[in-house]
């Protein structure tokens, strides 16, 4: 009745505060909570170079924009693909982010470089801002012919906002910074996936939070692990851990191999001649932590990575497959 007595004005502003007092009552986003954004789309699709054609991949995904390309690389070398992006640029919104300590030479889209000392380390390309590729792949002709690595394309607008806020923060020369990720978990074709960029995620948090709660087996594959916080959530684990480090500089000072290997940790060395520069946790046969992110120091606190943690059954039994392969 009061409420009814009331100036227009006055009723819009008790509204208001009601409204308020409604939303902040409302349970906020958590691990478990039921208001996490979702989404339905293609399936993930998961590639492994070198055995897959990760190159043609690339390519193929690149090839579907009609509007814009933004990508950020570690390093490219991959002639197929700076010819397309080249072509592409002609009459669409290119834009392409890498470090300075490679040399990429191309012709028609801008081109900004990381002058920063940290390492401008992502691999991704966001596709008209629904479609985006990553993994450890970088577009080089060792990373797709040679080196052990993982690709993935997914078809997600939640997932586009994140990498594309990313890639406007490396555009606009704001490395090994930035802000939190809008979307930190999301629901893709009804499987849970997190999405976090470093160093201003605390990335290692979330991967050690997982790892935590592992119950039957932890499996990872890492081209340089030197993180003792993430080695140290293993090592009290009581689930079964295997690990493969790439062969150069696991003996190092500050590798974790000796040290997980000294507690009884069964770990090995790969022997692919070129390089295995996988970055993946794989957590009881159903969660998969991959990215640009190795589990270092420097990954985690001063260069610019991207990791993607899929909840995922089908996708994990890829990637353990690829486990195996490389383990044996």
């Amino acid at each position: 009745m009061y409420l009814l007595l009331m100036s227009k004005g006055a009723r819009t502003i008790i509204l208001i505060l009601l409204g308020a007092i409604i939303i902040g009552c409302t349970p906020q986003i958590t691990g478990n909570a039921i208001n996490i954004p979702q989404e339905q789309s293609q399936p993930i699709v998961v590639y492994f170079c070198p055995q897959e054609n990760c190159e043609q991949a690339m390519l193929d995904t690149l090839e579907t924009s009609k509007k814009s390309i933004h990508c950020a690389f570690f390093d490219l070398d991959l002639n197929s693909i700076k010819n397309l992006l080249a072509e592409k640029s002609k009459t669409q919104d290119v834009k392409l982010v890498v470090d300075e300590t490679n040399e990429v030479t191309i012709e028609g889209p801008g081109i900004k470089r990381d002058t920063t000392s940290q390492y401008s380390h992502n691999k991704f390309c966001i596709i008209d801002n629904h479609l985006l590729f990553t993994g450890s792949m970088n577009p080089t002709v060792n990373g797709a012919t040679k080196n052990n690595n993982n690709l993935l394309v997914l078809d997600s607008k939640l997932l586009a906002i994140n990498y594309e806020e990313e890639f406007q923060e490396l555009w606009a020369g704001e490395f090994g910074s930035g802000e939190k990720v809008t979307h930190p978990i999301i629901t893709l074709n009804n499987r849970k996936i997190e999405n976090y960029f470093c160093p201003e995620d605390q990335c290692a948090e979330h991967i050690i939070t997982l790892l935590k709660k592992a119950k039957t087996s932890i499996h990872f594959m890492t081209f340089s692990f030197t993180h003792e916080g993430i080695a140290d959530a293993m090592l009290f684990s009581k689930a079964e851990v295997k690990g493969i480090f790439e062969n150069r500089g696991a003996e190092g000072k500050h590798s974790q191999l000796p040290r997980l290997r000294d507690f009884g940790i069964n770990v090995t060395k790969d022997t692919n001649p070129a390089t295995m520069h996988h970055k993946v946790f794989i957590i009881d046969s159903s969660i998969v932590i991959t990215g640009s992110m190795n589990p270092s120091n420097s990954g985690n606190t001063r260069n610019d990575e991207n990791v993607l943690i899929i909840h995922d059954k089908k996708i994990a039994k890829k990637f353990v497959q690829e486990f195996s392969e490389l383990w044996n």
